[in-house]
């Protein structure tokens, strides 16, 4: 797609904010790249690679399932022709996520026609593997759509129910659950799939130590008021007021681009509509910690990634004029559709971020935003991987 109006660059880095607010997260953790990267290899070349790309997907590369943007042919760009094997480090730094990693990196290995690895894949929910050593044995409840607890699961949280699963024990607890017939085969399904975990201690005994936002909310209406009964007792609902459980958001985005010509409502809004009622039905305001871009320990993460994978391009190239540290990279290209998470990540992040706007998501402006100006403003993810191909002068 092609929106028609051309390529817009900014004039100079010299604007750029550097970010000092400290960041309360935790440290992300550092990605450790499997053994299939050893077979990956760059063309010949003395050195290794000097940038690298972070791929936005909804409204960049991906519209629901659909390709947009050229994404496919861009992607291919960034492999041997001959050999098909990896030869410029990329990944995919996206806030979306409910599935893992694993799953999808091989949905997008599917649709975009190239191979992916669940390395390369970086979703707002990414960073909860950090928190497995806090709570790993402790009752957590995951929310969202796609697979929320499958994930926490996979990332070693021993004793996580979704949120379906876990509204189901309390009867009542969500007053329209009779005009809801969706839910009842949605919560079966999960129970069989959880029956593999083991037998569970009784729920309504068992206090919830945290909760967790790891996909976008299906079921608004049930989720803050199950959250809110989580929060305000202590973690047993229908109990007396207690201490609130930590609260974790994967991302705040607002709004994304889907499918529909608007944007739709996001995690962020969700966030809001929460916190809005728990702030009046609690004597307390509501507490919570939210992960994704554009935080910049997102990006920080993002480029040790990126790191590991230029170095695992060809374990035996020999490295001229780089620096044992790792810190080779010139530049690192970030492409992304929405100026107020993309585009002000990166320009928080500061050196080497370089920042890439497109035309095919929640940005569809003629010229560069004003807010969160990007360096570079292009009609699609192909014309922004031709652009930096051809400023690095890599064929």
């Amino acid at each position: 797609m092609s929106f028609g109006f051309g390529i817009l660059r900014r004039a100079s880095h010299s604007q750029r904010p550097n970010s000092n607010k400290k960041q309360s997260l935790p440290s992300l953790f550092f990605s450790i790249f499997p053994r299939s990267f050893s077979q990956l290899h760059s063309q010949s070349q003395t050195q290794l690679p000097s940038f690298g790309i972070a791929f936005d997907i909804d409204g960049v590369v991906l519209r629901d399932h659909t390709p947009i943007g050229g994404s496919p042919q861009a992607l291919r760009k960034l492999y041997d022709h001959n050999s098909g094997t990896l030869k410029i480090p990329y990944v995919f730094l996206t806030n979306g996520g409910g599935f893992r990693e694993s799953k999808r990196a091989m949905q997008l290995s599917e649709l975009l026609g190239v191979n992916i690895s669940p390395s390369q894949v970086l979703q707002g929910h990414s960073p909860f593997k950090q928190l497995v050593n806090r709570y790993e044995n402790e009752l957590v409840v995951a929310v969202g759509k796609g697979e929320p607890a499958a994930v926490m699961f996979e990332y070693g949280f021993k004793n996580v129910l979704s949120i379906d699963e876990y509204a189901s024990y309390f009867d009542d607890i969500d007053p329209l659950a009779q005009y809801k017939e969706w839910i009842t085969k949605t919560v079966a399904n999960q129970s069989r799939t959880f029956k593999e975990i083991g037998s569970r201690k009784s729920v309504h005994s068992e206090r919830v130590q945290a909760a967790f936002i790891v996909s976008d909310s299906v079921d608004w209406s049930r989720d803050i008021q199950v959250l809110c009964d989580i929060l305000r007792s202590g973690g047993l609902p229908g109990k007396e007021i207690g201490h609130q459980p930590p609260l974790y958001f994967a991302h705040d985005d607002l709004k994304y681009q889907a499918t529909f010509p608007s944007e739709r409502l996001g995690m962020g809004a969700f966030r809001i509509a929460l916190e809005s009622i728990f702030n009046r039905i609690h004597f307390n305001a509501l507490d919570y910690t939210s992960f994704g871009k554009p935080n910049a320990f997102v990006f920080k993460n993002a480029e040790t990634v990126l790191k590991q994978l230029a170095s695992s391009l060809d374990h035996e190239v020999h490295v001229v004029n780089h620096p044992d540290d790792g810190s080779h990279f010139k530049t690192l290209y970030m492409i992304g559709d929405n100026p107020s998470v993309d585009i002000k990540g990166a320009r928080q992040a500061g050196h080497p971020w370089f920042s890439i706007l497109t035309r095919t998501g929640v940005f569809k402006g003629k010229e560069n935003p004003s807010d969160f100006p990007a360096d570079l403003v292009v009609d699609t993810v192909e014309e922004a991987v031709d652009y930096i191909l051809r400023k690095e002068r890599t064929s």
